[in-house]
């Protein structure tokens, strides 16, 4: 899809026997609050658009998975990544990797901060999903970038810079762009990633909302997408809800 064709719009374009085919997925998504955001946003996409007719249900019991739907639960414990990767391990294992069609989890912004050794954390990531791969081959497995948060912006940025004081939401986005490049460079055009960060940090008439720092320049939560800085808005979320219904319903070609 092109950055700047809204989603929404672009789901009008999608074939009913897309969305007919997605309709009979058995699908598992596990996240956190900004993934409650994005079912939200998913729910209020389907209002408006009959077409898509998902069975969305709040599980991650394997036991449910005996008819089409699109599963989702909570997954893990914020500010934990390794936990979230062995959740979604331990799900799969408990029956889901013999069950779900595509199955796919996200970060939460928390989980990667500057602190964050994220090379070490996209190493486990990488570890766990071949492994993965290699016990459930028919399970088309999804990965997902790192969700961003707003940065400061105004008068005072160039200010900060100068006297070398550290700028509001710098660190950690830099953070979460390292891990979300060692997840590009590992997986985009070779399996299915869905590019949450671009997407986040995309205006729906194309421009990208970036920062420099260092020389380089580094993606940021786009402002009218959020209320808080982080969680999406209803703006937001339909925007990125849009987008990985058009991204699944590809999938189900």
């Amino acid at each position: 899809m092109a950055d700047k064709e809204s989603a929404a719009a672009v789901i009008k374009d999608v074939p009913e026997a897309s969305w007919k085919s997605l309709a009979g997925k058995k699908i598992y998504f596990g996240h956190m609050s900004v993934g409650s955001n994005m079912i939200e946003g998913i729910h209020d996409l389907a209002k408006e658009n009959p077409q898509i007719r998902l069975d969305i249900v709040e599980t991650n019991n394997p036991s449910n998975f005996d008819r089409p739907l699109f599963a989702h639960s909570s997954i893990g414990k914020n500010e934990d990544p390794a936990y979230k990767i062995d959740a979604f391990v331990q799900y799969m294992d408990s029956g889901l990797g013999n069950k779900a069609d595509i199955a796919f989890f996200k970060f939460c912004y928390i989980d990667i901060l500057s602190a964050t050794d994220a090379d070490e954390v996209f190493t486990r990531y990488k570890n766990a999903m071949e492994m993965l791969k290699k016990k459930y081959p028919k399970v088309t497995f999804v990965h997902v970038t790192a969700p961003l948060r707003l940065v400061q912006t105004g008068f005072l940025v160039p200010v900060k810079k100068i006297i070398g004081r550290p700028v509001g939401g710098y660190a950690d986005n830099i953070k979460r762009s390292r891990f979300n490049e060692l997840l590009r460079q590992e997986y985009k055009g070779k399996e299915q990633v869905f590019d949450l960060a671009r997407i986040e940090s995309t205006y729906p008439d194309g421009r990208r909302f970036e920062f420099d720092s260092g020389g380089n320049s580094y993606e940021s939560l786009v402002a009218d997408y959020t209320n808080d800085g982080g969680h999406l808005n209803e703006t937001g979320r339909k925007v990125v809800a849009g987008h990985l219904l058009v991204f699944l319903a590809s999938l189900s070609k």
